[in-house]
């Protein structure tokens, strides 16, 4: 098996992967935290030492932070370049099918793909032979272009336009579910417990799953269907109006009281949030409260989400989220353990308790796999009942794609992901 450099993928080059993920510590580099050395007694094995247990072969399986790379490319004059600068002049250093031919940032035709005849896996058959990303920021422009057959695949658009493709035999639809929810992040600094819990039951989340026509189902928990960690009987939110007017008396806000101002943040160009969080502003306005929504760019929300200043800082935070790896571990570790400075916990909740939790399940999951699921529960009902964040719905992917295209398969672990060597044309 080679690199796209033409280096051979042996258990020192992948070592030598691992261990520079682990020392650069970004991102998702967590899923290496129980390593604690690496060695490598043949040109194929590797053999693990940890310092603690963890279910290492679900973390070797990460989005994330997991993959095996070569961390020596170049050749002749460019031969010790440093791989960050390899990387961010276009090139890749992995081993699949296809390998970078242009890298464009921010361009309409932002990366093509070719194909990379060394691939380990063949090419026997039928395949594509190039892979062209088209970045379309309008969702009716992607269906026009798919529509005249300029593109093949549209991973997700409107449920509304998806929809129109229904009949069309040029067209083949695709409805899958995903390891993937909608969260609202609730700033415990800035709201109180039942002003929280009053927002979680205003909602109308039988309305936000019907205006989708198909692309979200009901949640419980955060945890989606089909993971380990799943409970299908946790004591989630449902639409109470009552409910959540008397909680917002309490805290001296709702009808006839006075009224409450409050901010929301979701993704600029995703039109489902965009029609979640108008339902949400529907839903807290009849509650004498008045909420103020803002479309913007993920760096720009993120970075509001993230500022040093509190008052910066959003009350309400849309996003979506999934695992890492098979496993519900991201949803607690990024989303829910205490954070300063801020990060991904975007509610700002602490709760020693809960960190300890968090510390406690990994290890688990590897000895004492009921344990862990036990626990996964607690620490979902612990959020139910203190309301730092909720998922709004679960994920169901809708794809479309030019009939004729055989071998697609959707992984819920890797929603976004089309595995195109797979595909016959």
């Amino acid at each position: 098996m080679l690199f796209h450099t033409g280096r051979p993928l042996t258990a020192q080059a992948a070592k030598d992967a691992i261990e520079r993920t682990i020392k650069l510590d970004g991102g998702a580099a967590y899923v290496w935290a129980a390593v604690k050395t690496i060695d490598t007694p043949d040109p194929y094995t590797l053999v693990f030492h940890l310092s603690y247990s963890s279910p290492l072969a679900l973390q070797a399986s990460a989005d994330y932070s997991a993959y095996i790379y070569d961390t020596q490319p170049g050749s002749g004059s460019q031969a010790g370049q440093k791989l960050a600068d390899w990387l961010n002049a276009g090139h890749d250093t992995g081993t699949g099918p296809y390998t970078a031919q242009t890298w464009d940032k921010g361009q309409e035709i932002e990366v093509i793909l070719k194909q990379y005849g060394k691939y380990w896996g063949g090419w026997s058959g039928s395949h594509f032979t190039k892979v062209v990303f088209r970045v379309v920021p309008q969702d009716s422009t992607a269906a026009q272009l798919l529509r005249s057959g300029q593109v093949t695949f549209i991973e997700q658009i409107s449920p509304a336009l998806w929809s129109s493709f229904k009949g069309d035999s040029r067209i083949t639809l695709v409805s899958s579910p995903s390891w993937q929810n909608l969260l609202a992040q609730l700033n415990v600094k800035s709201l109180s417990l039942p002003v929280r819990q009053a927002i979680l039951y205003s909602i109308d989340y039988q309305g936000i799953v019907a205006a989708l026509r198909g692309a979200g189902v009901l949640s419980s928990g955060l945890v989606p269907p089909g993971l380990f960690g799943h409970f299908s009987d946790l004591p989630d939110y449902s639409t109470n109006k009552a409910k959540a007017a008397e909680l917002l008396n309490q805290a001296g806000y709702g009808p006839g009281k006075k009224k409450l101002n409050l901010s929301l943040t979701y993704t600029q160009g995703d039109s489902n949030e965009q029609v979640v969080a108008t339902i949400i502003k529907s839903d807290l306005a009849a509650l004498n409260v008045n909420l103020s929504t803002q479309s913007l760019a993920w760096p720009t929300q993120w970075a509001k989400g993230k500022s040093a200043n509190p008052a910066q800082r959003q009350d309400i935070f849309i996003e979506y989220w999934w695992p890492d790896y098979p496993d519900p571990y991201s949803w607690f570790v990024n989303l829910l353990e205490t954070e300063s400075p801020p990060s991904y916990n975007l509610s700002y909740y602490s709760n020693k308790s809960m960190d300890n939790m968090i510390n406690q399940v990994e290890p688990l999951v590897a000895t004492n796999r009921s344990a862990a699921e036990q626990l996964y529960r607690n620490m979902q009902v612990t959020v139910l009942q203190q309301a730092p964040v909720v998922s709004l719905y679960n994920n169901n992917y809708q794809y479309a794609m030019l009939s004729g295209i055989s071998g697609f398969r959707v992984d819920p672990a890797y929603p976004n992901v089309v595995f195109v060597h797979d595909l016959t044309p």
